[in-house]
């Protein structure tokens, strides 16, 4: 061949267009933006690039729509928008993270302030599609600020006909959606990042439904974006979950979040000494204790992942590990309020049971509860919805739930602690020092003996209620409990970590 066509070797000839691809991608590369790219660092923040490739591993990301511009051709020029909308402010496609298949996106805040362009819209939806038919977990880094009104290549009244909320909302039906949330994310991002499944947010995060302009078009005057929804006020109400140190702690952060819902190969397996859990709980059993070093000593050292620690306190929730086998934990927090469950407790607890329940993770429920939190207060926060709320989520999850009374399993907070009754979790067990009751003690008596404690002067009526409080204490221990078979034991506290991997290898 090459003596008849005068020599020419076929395989050093130039690939017909591919000079013109290789330098358009160039073109979208934080590469050809370093001034972009440097003032990013300046202000201390890292590009969308730089986010996901410290995420995925080396080399994975195949990436849709990476040549996509704004649709602006109306108005300016094409190498313009080439050079200014690359990818169209939205990155994403496929990625391996330790070796687990997922989806990633992020909205570049160096393409118009990450604002969501038309084929931006597009792209989303594509990669949610291809997230849904392969029931793919997603991460989405949604810094932004909101829809963008400049897009003037497609006829648009209203644009309400996008599709990327409503598939993003639907797509935690069949995988888990993460959202990270970094510097200002205001209305349409801030909604994809409140519809995720957990919110990873940096101290630099202003999350709000509507950002300055919105607000003062709306004739709500002028307001800087730093005023609106900083990250400490969304942690201490809820809407964040895991509040981290910086994007680089954001990354790792989701890394464990992917190891939990993702097949992966073995993990190291590391415990502490668990007889120290015997000597765990004060010798007062009214005395109240932190209950976190517990959860910590009981599942797989370092791998215990809080989240929304810094909203309804008296109820902690995790994620974390247990012989290797991820595991969800949620357990009373004696130190707030006596570990009573409030409203909003009653929510954490039931939007953790649900997003456990999406994510098919088990659960191991830790009672240390005097019930439902009481009296009118209590009641103008809506208790009697969130308290029910909480009883139909618990008795309707379907994955493995295990019940443990360290200490006061009391009344129905404690059996919405356990999913509606103590028969439900596939195991109730108590510690030796634990007291079931269908009401506080002490309360029970003067409630029960009302009319006779009336009748007596005050001393005698406060040493009768001593004295029957301590009869009925010694019916409620949990061996009772046992002894008619309300719990299906009372175990060593050292072999509680043994009896519910045990119960979870089963369950799988």
């Amino acid at each position: 061949m090459g003596e008849q066509d005068g020599g020419r070797d076929d395989h050093t000839a130039p690939a017909t267009g591919l000079d013109e691809v290789t330098a358009r991608r160039h073109l979208t590369t934080d590469a050809a933006r370093p001034e972009k790219v440097a003032r990013r660092h300046t202000a201390g923040r890292r590009t969308a690039r730089e986010n996901i490739a410290d995420l995925i591993d080396t080399g994975s990301l195949i990436e849709y729509g990476q040549f996509a511009t704004a649709a602006q051709e109306q108005r300016r020029d094409l190498m313009d928008l080439v050079l200014d909308t690359p990818a169209d402010g939205l990155i994403g496609g496929t990625a391996t993270v330790d070796g687990r298949a997922c989806v990633v996106m992020s909205y570049d805040w160096m393409v118009q302030a990450g604002t969501q362009g038309m084929r931006g819209h597009h792209k989303t939806d594509r990669l949610i599609d291809v997230a849904t038919r392969l029931r793919l977990p997603a991460v989405f880094f949604t810094e932004g600020g909101g829809g963008r009104p400049g897009d003037t290549d497609y006829p648009v009244v209203s644009a309400l006909d996008v599709g990327s909320f409503r598939m993003w909302g639907a797509l935690g039906e069949v995988a888990p959606r993460i959202a990270v949330v970094s510097g200002r994310c205001f209305a349409g991002n801030a909604v994809l990042a409140g519809s995720a499944d957990i919110r990873v947010a940096t101290p630099d995060a202003n999350l709000g439904m509507a950002g300055p302009a919105m607000i003062a078009g709306g004739g709500l005057g002028q307001v800087a974006a730093e005023d609106i929804g900083p990250a400490e006020e969304q942690a201490a109400n809820g809407v964040i979950d895991v509040l981290v140190a910086d994007e680089a702690e954001a990354v790792a952060v989701v890394r464990q979040l992917l190891g939990m819902v993702a097949p992966g190969g073995p993990v190291e397996v590391v415990a502490d000494d668990q007889t120290v859990l015997r000597d765990a709980l004060p010798a007062n059993d009214r005395e109240a204790f932190d209950v976190r070093p517990i959860v910590e000593g009981m599942v797989d050292t370092g791998t215990a992942l809080w989240l929304r620690e810094r909203w309804a306190p008296e109820l902690v929730t995790a994620l974390a590990r247990i012989d290797g086998m991820p595991v969800g934990v949620m357990a009373n927090q004696s130190s707030h309020l006596a570990g009573a469950l409030t409203s909003d407790a009653a929510t954490k607890a039931a939007d953790f049971l649900e997003v456990c329940e999406r994510w098919s993770i088990p659960m191991l429920s830790l009672v240390d509860t005097p019930g439902f939190m009481v009296g009118p207060e209590a009641e103008r926060t809506g208790l009697v919805r969130t308290a029910s709320r909480m009883v139909n989520v618990g008795s309707q999850f379907t994955q493995p739930l295990i019940g443990v009374v360290l200490r006061r399993g009391y009344g129905l907070g404690a059996q919405a602690m356990l999913g509606g009754d103590t028969h439900r979790p596939v195991l109730t067990v108590a510690w030796p020092q634990a007291h079931l009751g269908p009401m506080g003690l002490e309360g029970a008596v003067r409630l029960s003996m009302a009319k006779q404690l009336a009748a007596l002067p005050e001393d005698e009526r406060e040493e009768l209620v001593r004295t029957s409080t301590d009869a009925m204490r010694e019916h409620a221990k949990a061996l009772n409990a046992a002894r008619v078979f309300e719990i299906d034991d009372v175990i060593d506290p050292a072999d509680t970590r043994r009896i519910v991997a045990g119960m979870l290898r089963r369950a799988r």
